[in-house]
């Protein structure tokens, strides 16, 4: 009867030590970050002529569950700081957008694209979730 006592309480120690090992693992796992995968790019020419039309195209996309999507173009010309030029509509997956205009004057454009996530079409707080490199476009 000694014998069994002992068994008993070593098995019941071990089976303890192993829950608290599986426990403090799923602690661990639950509270490590989960990183969204994303990205966005932005195609537009190197040079462009004075008064010719200027298409800047943009697509970006990311697997953050929940949000609807929606990216947005960004200009920097002539001193006039950062502004949004147009924006695609909220959609479930990547998003595309795609501007056109032309330059009245000669120096450097920039553009960039900015992915918003959205929990809702008229959603009035949107998360930014990605941001693409600056391109240049020469105006000559």
């Amino acid at each position: 009867m000694t014998r069994t006592k002992k068994t008993g309480r070593k098995s019941r120690g071990s089976r303890v030590a192993v829950m608290g090992v599986l426990g403090l693992a799923s602690v661990a796992l639950a509270t490590a970050p989960a990183f969204a995968k994303g990205a966005v790019d932005v195609a537009a020419p190197h040079t462009a002529q004075v008064g010719k039309t200027i298409t800047v195209k943009a697509h970006g996309g990311d697997d953050s569950a929940g949000y609807l999507h929606q990216l947005c173009l960004e200009e920097n010309g002539f001193g006039e700081g950062w502004h949004q030029e147009t924006c695609s509509a909220a959609v479930k997956g990547d998003a595309r957008v795609t501007a056109q205009g032309t330059s009245a004057r000669r120096g450097n454009l920039q553009f960039r694209a900015v992915l918003y996530g959205l929990t809702s079409t008229h959603d009035q707080k949107p998360v930014r979730l990605h941001a693409s490199d600056v391109v240049t476009v020469h105006v000559r």
